[in-house]
Parts: structure tokens; sequence; C-alpha cells
């Protein structure tokens, strides 16, 4: 998609979640340098007060809000002041997520938990607090940023692709129950995209493959703002991606075999966990 001009969303206000670093940020200065207001959120506030500062010569209403997405009243928060402080609000980002690359015999039901807060219960969150905004003005964007691990699941992988796999069948039911509201609903689903998430694994991890720039996120995002595109899987036309879902759909065992190979599961893994269970009981 050619970059957009600096009218492109001139007049409209984008809040984009999970802004501080990777996706985030390269979109929310995308729409900035499309006229959009932006207002961005994250935890990290210093790196917050440097993404507003650079919006800010393209958009100088621009702002931003600090805090911790996975707890309700901050999520609908941002909302909420958005709306008052602009009077407006015509597109969503749910971007924000926390990465848990952790076998599953290490994880634990408080882990799996805070990543769906973060992942989809966020995104929840903001969407209803946005919801009658949108209605009233019979029109307005949400974009959920996914991940090609909803259709696709590595190991270790668990928690975070069955917190994407939510925000996606969120995303499609939405696509029904808002039909002839005006509100448009959109899922991205990145594949391997160069951002700080792969820094934050838990444990290592066994992919070696090239990483796309996020930059072409950012593309598709505003992409489907623009053209009302319901779905968009990146990098588009992906011959990885293509051919790991169609295989996925067709030939199941056969994925997990190439799993297995890939990261195989160590005979020491498991005994260690039926030692931890029998010391349980």
């Amino acid at each position: 998609m050619p970059t957009p001009t600096s009218t492109a969303f001139a007049g409209r206000v984008a809040l984009v979640t999970g802004a501080s670093s990777g996706i985030g940020r390269v979109t929310a200065l995308a729409f900035a340098r499309g006229g959009a207001t932006v207002v961005v959120v994250a935890r990290r506030e210093a790196l917050l007060e440097s993404l507003t500062a650079e919006c800010r010569t393209s958009a100088p209403e621009s702002f931003h809000v600090a805090g911790d997405l996975g707890e309700r009243r901050v999520a609908e928060h941002v909302v909420t002041e958005t709306i008052r402080r602009l009077g407006r609000l015509d597109v969503l980002v749910n971007n924000a997520a926390t990465s848990m690359h952790k076998h599953a015999l290490h994880l634990t039901p408080d882990e799996i938990e805070d990543v769906m807060r973060v992942n989809f219960l966020s995104s929840v969150w903001t969407t209803y607090a946005a919801l009658p905004h949108f209605l009233q003005r019979g029109e307005g964007t949400v974009v959920n940023v996914s991940s090609f691990a909803a259709f696709v699941t590595p190991a270790r992988e668990a928690a975070y692709a069955a917190s994407k796999a939510a925000m996606n069948a969120f995303s499609e039911g939405l696509w029904h129950d808002l039909a002839g509201s005006g509100i448009h609903v959109a899922i991205v689903n990145p594949g391997p995209i160069d951002t700080e998430i792969w820094k934050k694994t838990d444990e290592p991890t066994r992919y070696s493959g090239r990483l796309h720039p996020p930059e072409l996120v950012a593309d598709a995002i505003l992409d489907a703002v623009r053209r009302r595109v319901h779905e968009r899987t990146v990098p588009r036309g992906s011959p990885m991606l293509v051919t790991a879902r169609l295989l996925r759909a067709l030939a199941p065992g056969l994925v997990r075999a190439g799993m297995a190979r890939m990261d195989p599961v160590p005979s020491e893994l498991i005994e260690a966990a039926r030692a931890r269970a029998r010391d349980a009981t």
C-alpha cells in the first residue's frame, strides 16, 4: 500500500494500544503522518512520551495514556478519556499484547489468565467502551491485531495462541452482529515480525527464519481502515504461511510431526512434571 498522504486521515482520531514499540509504534506514526490525531497507550511512559512528541510534529493534539490494559478500568478509561478530550473516536487499534513462549507443563493457570487479560480481554473492554460512541455516530472502526499463531500454533505457544484465537472469534462474531450499524471490524494476523517480542521469550525459541518489518503490519492496519478490509495476514501471500495454513487444514498430523521435529519435548521435562505431580498429592 502506498504511504498515505498528509490528509488521508485528516480530522480523524485513532487510539492505538500497545504503542510503546514495534507494531503499535509504527502504526501510531503512520496515522499521525496521515493527518489523524493519535492517542497512544502502553505501560512504559517514557517511550510513550517520545512517541507522542514525534506524533505531534504531524498531529499536534496527539497525547498518551500510560497504564496496564490488563486492568479493565484502565482499558475502559483510555477510550472514555480520548472521547472526553478530543470529542470523538474514529479508529480503535487493539494491538496490546504480552508474550508467553513457555511449555504447557511449565505454565500456571495464573500466567494463562494474565495473558488472556492483556491479549484478549483488553480488546473486549476497549471495544465495548467505544461501541456506544460508534453507535451514536453511525460509524467507527475496530482493528484487532491478532497473530498467525491463532491458526497454526507453534510449540510453547499454547497460552499466547489461545488468546489470539479468542480475539479472532470475537472479531468474527462482531462482523455478523454489527452488520448494518456502520461499524467496521477488522483482523490483522501478523506472522514473524521483527519486534522486541522475540527478545522476551520465557524459553528459547526454535524459529530461525526471516523476521519481517513491522511497517508491513502498519500498512495492513491502515489499509483495513481505508478500504474496510475484514481480514489480512501479514506478510500477504507468504509461501511459508500459506503452506502452513493449508497443511493445518488438510494434514494436521503432518503439522504435528513437523512441530515435534522442530521442538521435541525432552523426556526429562515430562519426568520432572510427573515428579511435581506426585509431590503435590
